[in-house]
């Protein structure tokens, strides 16, 4: 099965610094991500339910951009989420690229539109 990646928007009322902090804080990874969340460095650990993934940071730039590599994952393979401000509108932008299976992508993306819908709700909009 080939792997490919894919990259969808969600547009946020939150201000980038807000949204940061949902994306590099236990507390509050727990509130839409996962069931358990712990960051030791660069490294973050995930637990949903008794099921544990691991990924290290490979890119972090404040309020702009996450991008951590899954321990398991392909080469190459990452999950990012880009933080930027409409220069029009005034609202945040967040970007999700990921990767899954070809023949995967509609699950994954309605995956992270539920996923998305919560931490909209969690972080005020």
């Amino acid at each position: 099965m080939e792997r490919v990646k894919f990259k969808i928007e969600f547009i946020f009322k939150a201000s980038p610094n807000i949204l940061y902090q949902f994306l590099t804080t236990p507390s509050c990874l727990i509130r839409w991500f996962c069931d358990k969340a712990d960051i030791q460095g660069d490294f973050y650990t995930f637990w949903w339910g008794n099921s544990e993934e691991v990924a290290v940071v490979i890119d972090d730039i404040e309020e702009e951009r996450l991008r951590l590599r899954w321990l398991e994952a392909e080469e190459g393979e990452y999950l990012e989420f880009a933080i930027s401000t409409s220069p029009i509108t005034g609202e945040t932008i967040m970007y999700v690229t990921d990767f899954c299976d070809d023949d995967e992508v509609e699950d994954q993306k309605k995956l992270w539109m539920i996923q998305i819908q919560q931490l909209q709700k969690e972080c005020g909009g």
